[in-house]
């Protein structure tokens, strides 16, 4: 098996940056499309867990987004061969710079590059004095 083979990588990173501008202008149709549409797909959150698609479109629907604005510190995308991935990223939530922890195992489906499983996690708020000016 072939690990990072530059053209898989390269449309998983795509669906990766496409995901996270969905998620910062919430664009539920995106959202919705971009994980697979199973009984079967999971997704973990910190206060919230979802099992099959049905359970994550609900959420989407009702979820509060009025912190959601982040940026991204670090993130790490692997590819498996051609049909797998995963893509992990750390976030730091710009009011109030909370960190938190991302996962998505991807799979290429026929319809494309699908979140199968995802999981998320907010760290402790943070303390004043790790907080990042930031020029308006």
């Amino acid at each position: 098996m072939e690990i990072n083979i530059p053209a898989v990588r390269a449309e998983v990173e795509a669906a990766f940056r496409r995901y996270e501008t969905a998620l910062m202008e919430n664009d539920i149709t995106v959202l919705d499309e971009l994980f697979w549409k199973s009984p079967e797909t999971i997704r973990y959150g910190p206060q919230e867990t979802l099992y099959g698609f049905a359970e994550i479109a609900s959420f989407r629907q009702a979820r509060d987004v009025g912190d959601i604005a982040r940026d991204l510190i670090r993130t790490a995308i692997t590819t498996y061969g051609t049909d797998h991935a995963i893509a992990f990223t750390e976030y730091r939530r710009r009011s109030n710079g909370r960190t938190g922890r991302q996962s998505q195992t991807r799979v290429r489906m026929p319809e494309g590059w699908r979140v199968v499983a995802a999981h998320v996690s907010l760290g402790p708020p943070a303390e004043p004095d790790t907080l990042t000016s930031r020029e308006v």
